[in-house]
């Protein structure tokens, strides 16, 4: 389970993130809007998008989240908010535990390019919140920057 809630907003040169950090106090929204007040000038066709990158960790008390579990909540959440397209890879993580250790686990990592909205912002603020709920999470890492695209 990640230990740390930890918003990075690159690209706008900010980085949010420590023990200390708290979702009352540095809200991912409020993140999104500054790291989106300087898109990127684009070259057309190109347009400019926001690239959020979602880290979620398979451990959790009951045990390891499956992949028909992981595959489930892709098709029931991920999916209808973001049915443009997707990409998902596994991964190892590791971070320092709150006692000092190093603690290393396997990950999801999701990677969404979307158009800066509210629209957008909510349903990334919904997925945390219900990966959190259903699989007993602390945490999910989140991750945007301004990106120039061409579909």
């Amino acid at each position: 389970m990640l230990s740390r809630f930890l918003v990075a907003v690159l690209g706008a040169g900010i980085i949010v993130g420590s023990s200390a950090c708290t979702p009352s106090r540095v809200t991912p929204p409020r993140l999104l809007q500054m790291a989106s007040t300087t898109p990127p000038i684009c070259m057309p066709p190109a347009t400019a998008q926001l690239r959020t990158i979602l880290y979620f960790g398979l451990a959790r008390p009951a045990g390891t989240i499956t992949e028909r579990e992981w595959q489930t909540f892709v098709r029931q959440e991920v999916t209808p908010r973001f049915p443009d397209g997707l990409t998902v890879w596994e991964v190892d993580g590791q971070w320092r535990g709150s006692d000092g250790r190093i603690v290393k686990e396997r990950s999801k990592v999701l990677l969404l390019v979307h158009a800066d909205t509210q629209k957008a912002r909510d349903a990334i603020l919904s997925l945390i919140q219900h990966y959190k709920q259903a699989f007993g999470q602390e945490s999910v890492l989140w991750e945007t920057t301004p990106v120039c695209v061409m579909f």
